[in-house]
């Protein structure tokens, strides 16, 4: 099981074009507030199309009641996503239970967040040497699928 967790998420076409992935993969979405946005903005509904009947979303007002939540239903190890990471997603164990962890557009995962994770979980997209970084749908896209690989396409037709 894939979980996705976007932490204080800002733009609504971002999250709408998640969900319809979430959706398409069967990952689950945690959306932690404050969001920049509410969840009847036109754009998150435009971009999620009639797909958000089928995503697992679920708010919460704090990160902490999140991974809680994530600990009980077995998930074993939360990856931030951070262009400070220090290993590639391909190097990281994904065929398990998990939670990919994703920081806010305007300026990622704070360090205080980051900081709640071992630092050899903190993944990093590989991006040519100039680039700062990847949309955050984009880098959801490419870390689901990846984990989604791992685990053999689970749920697959």
């Amino acid at each position: 099981m894939i979980h996705i967790i976007l932490f204080e998420p800002e733009i609504p076409g971002n999250t709408g074009n998640i969900i319809r992935l979430c959706a398409n993969i069967g990952a689950a979405l945690h959306l932690i507030e404050p969001l920049g946005f509410e969840m009847e903005d036109r754009l998150l509904r435009r971009a999620g199309l009639d797909y958000h009947e089928w995503a697992r979303v679920q708010r919460w007002s704090a990160l902490s009641d999140c991974l809680e939540a994530l600990t009980q239903q077995g998930v074993t190890a939360v990856f931030p996503l951070t262009t400070k990471g220090h290993s590639l997603p391909c190097e990281q164990e994904l065929n398990r239970p998990i939670a990919l962890l994703f920081g806010p557009e305007s300026r990622g995962l704070p360090q205080s967040v980051r900081e709640l994770f071992p630092e050899n979980h903190w993944l990093r997209l590989p991006m040519q040497a100039d680039s700062r970084s990847l949309n955050l749908s984009n880098a959801v896209a490419v870390m689901a699928y990846e984990a989604w690989r791992q685990q053999g396409f689970s749920g697959c037709r």
